[in-house]
Parts: C-alpha cells; sequence; structure tokens
C-alpha cells in the first residue's frame, strides 16, 4: 500500500512539472526580457567602446570590416557572458515586478499553483540561459577573444608591448627557475639567461648562466651560447664552460610572450591540459588559469541562485513599485561581483583554494536566495 501510495505521489509530482500555459508565458517573459536587456546594453557598451577607440583604429587606418566582423562581433559575445548573470537578475526583477504590480502572482497563487511551482519555468529557462554561457564560455568565446586580441594587437594596443619582453621569470619544474632579463619574440632570442636548480629545502644545487638563449625550431629545443654551468656539492663547486649546451625546458616562445589575456583564449580542454602541464612545472601560475576554470563552471549556476533572488525578491508588491525592486537587485548584483573580485584576488595574493574562491559568492548568495524564498508570499 505504501508503495503503490508513493508511485502516485510520484505520479503526481512529474505530472504537475508539464509544461503549462501559465509556464510558456513566464518562459516567454523572462527569455524575452533578458535578451531586450542584453540588447539594449550591449547597444550601449559598444556605443561608448567605439568612442573611446575611434581615434585609435583611424590613427592605425583599420579596415572597417575588420572592426566590425573581427573585433565588434567577438566582443559582443565576450562582454555579454561576462555580465550575464547580471543581466538575468535585472530581467527577473524587471518582468516578476510588473507582474506583482499587475496582480499577475496573486492570480497565479490564487489558482492553486503553490510558490514553488511557480519557480519551474524560471528555473528551466535559467537552464536555457545557463547552458547557453556555459557553452559559449568553453568553446565559442576562446576562439573569438584570440580573433579580438590579434585585432587589437594590430589597430589598438601598441604591437612594441609584445617585443622586447623584460625580466621574464618561470617555474618550468619543481625547484627549477628559468630567468631571462630581456627576450625578443621576433628573434626568439633571449638575453642573459639563467636556470637554477634547488633541493627541497631551498638550497642552490646547480646553476647554469648563458649571455644570450635562442630557440632552434628544428629541434624544438632552447640552445644557451656561451654558456657557464655551476654545480654545487656539498662544499665543492665544478664549473663547466662550452660554446653551446641544448636544454630541456617544458617553455615554448609561445609561453614567453603570453599576457594575463591568454587565460581567455584557451577552450575547456586546451585549459585543462596546460593546468596539468603548469601542475608538472609546479607553477605558481597555475592560480590563474584554475580561477578561470572554476569561474565558468560557478557562472552558469549563478543565473540559478541569482533567479532565484529576483523572484523571491520582486514577487510581493511593495511600496516603491518596480523601481524600488531594481534598486535593491542592482545592489545585491554589483556586490556579488564584488565579492567574485575579492575573492579571486584572495586566492592569488593568498593561500585561499581557486575553487573555494570562486565558489565562496555561490554560496553566500544561496543563503540569502534561500532566506527570501522563506519570506515570500506563498
Amino acid at each position: 500500500m505504501e508503495r503503490l501510495n508513493g508511485k502516485k505521489s510520484f505520479r503526481k509530482a512529474i505530472s504537475s512539472l508539464k509544461i503549462k500555459i501559465i509556464d510558456l508565458y513566464i518562459i516567454k517573459k523572462f527569455l524575452g526580457t533578458f535578451f531586450f536587456c542584453l540588447v539594449l546594453i550591449l547597444t550601449i557598451a559598444v556605443v561608448f567602446d567605439f568612442a573611446e577607440k575611434i581615434d585609435n583604429f583611424m590613427e592605425k587606418s583599420a579596415p572597417w570590416k575588420a572592426v566590425v566582423f573581427d573585433y565588434y562581433l567577438n566582443f559582443i559575445p565576450y562582454f555579454a557572458t561576462l555580465f550575464a548573470p547580471l543581466f538575468v537578475f535585472i530581467a527577473v526583477i524587471f518582468f516578476t515586478s510588473r507582474m506583482a504590480v499587475n496582480t499577475e502572482i496573486i492570480a497565479i497563487l490564487n489558482s492553486g499553483m503553490s510558490f514553488r511551482r511557480m519557480m519551474w519555468p524560471y528555473f528551466l529557462s535559467a537552464v536555457v540561459i545557463g547552458g547557453m554561457i556555459f557553452y559559449l564560455t568553453n568553446f565559442m568565446i576562446p576562439h573569438a577573444n584570440l580573433v579580438r586580441l590579434d585585432f587589437e594587437d594590430k589597430y589598438y594596443r601598441p604591437r612594441g608591448r609584445r617585443i622586447n619582453i623584460e625580466n621574464v621569470h618561470r617555474q618550468v619544474f619543481k625547484n627549477i627557475y628559468v630567468y631571462i632579463e630581456s627576450y625578443n619574440p621576433v628573434y626568439l632570442r633571449g638575453r642573459n639567461f639563467k636556470i637554477e636548480k634547488f633541493d627541497n629545502h631551498g638550497r642552490l644545487i646547480s646553476k647554469l648562466s648563458a649571455p644570450s638563449v635562442t630557440w632552434d625550431s628544428v629541434s624544438g629545443k632552447w640552445s644557451a651560447l656561451n654558456y657557464v654551468h655551476r654545480e654545487i656539492k656539498g662544499s665543492e663547486e665544478i664549473l663547466t664552460r662550452g660554446s653551446k649546451i641544448d636544454t630541456t625546458l617544458t617553455i615554448r616562445p609561445s609561453d614567453l610572450a603570453r599576457d594575463a589575456s591568454f587565460v581567455g583564449t584557451m577552450n575547456w580542454s586546451e585549459l585543462d591540459n596546460y593546468i596539468d602541464l603548469l601542475k608538472m612545472q609546479g607553477s605558481d601560475e597555475i592560480k590563474v588559469f584554475l580561477i578561470e576554470k572554476h569561474r565558468r563552471i560557478v557562472s552558469p549556476f549563478a543565473v540559478f541562485i541569482l533567479s532565484l533572488i529576483g523572484v523571491s525578491l520582486s514577487s510581493r508588491k511593495i511600496r516603491g513599485g518596480i523601481g524600488m525592486n531594481i534598486g535593491i537587485g542592482l545592489a545585491l548584483s554589483f556586490s556579488y561581483i564584488f565579492f567574485q573580485q575579492f575573492a579571486s584576488q584572495f586566492s592569488l595574493k593568498g593561500n585561499l583554494s581557486p575553487m573555494v574562491a570562486m565558489w565562496i559568492p555561490n554560496m553566500i548568495y544561496l543563503v540569502i536566495a534561500l532566506v527570501l524564498y522563506k519570506l515570500a508570499p506563498k
């Protein structure tokens, strides 16, 4: 009998999740308002960005076709996914407040639909937007960023920033560090090259120095010219000199020319592979890439949390109307972005795990969402 009642309850629960007319109405409102806000804010962003950079475009004689297709068509999806959770929050606050003011929420609840069941179309809409954000961020936008950054190198930023790279420090393996005083990516040549190896206690055990180092594209190795190798064994030092020696470094010329924006040009599999390489090297740079990896996972989940906050906050008719709800919503959404940036910096500068740092804002705002959900009109 209990099993029969359990089956009936399960079938009833499944039946209640079938898409109804009111669900389609809310989904249409949600997605329609979201894309309207997206287009509106993106238009403003493009206008301001163009006004800021038009002098550089004209000075560098940038072709208008490249400006439109190589830059702005790749800038738009990047900017859209970067602030998509904020746009979702604004959209939910706006159209749900309108429904509350027009007493549509009251009518829905009085018809027998529970507040929890009313969340179902919001959840489905969040799945669509969250899935879109995850796909774009991990598979489409990295290539778009590559094209956009290449355009900026040619027509916006001075190209000299990638020539004569100064003071290159890299940890290539555990306890093995490389230093190049000056590196020219055009000629693939570095000046004042050093490799230092330490033991687990931080004591220097060997050092290779050379006035210059070059990349041999045939062998795929770095060659140190006129090198001096110093090996320390206890109190004894062994010096070796030579005209040329090939190294077994795991870094390539493209690695030395990379800047902070490089992490955004890697798709999901490339990012994973590069993280594995940095783990093997024991590099401190790994935090930047782990933060990016977890940020790409966290952002889609933020859509669900901010949607729940938005519905719970704006489903009640309050004094001040829509403007009050939008004001509170903007304050919460911008504080979420602030917490996310603060947590990432705390991870980079401190000992906080990148995964924990990226999930802390979601956990905090999930608690806020559940509290507001309990206080929402039922």
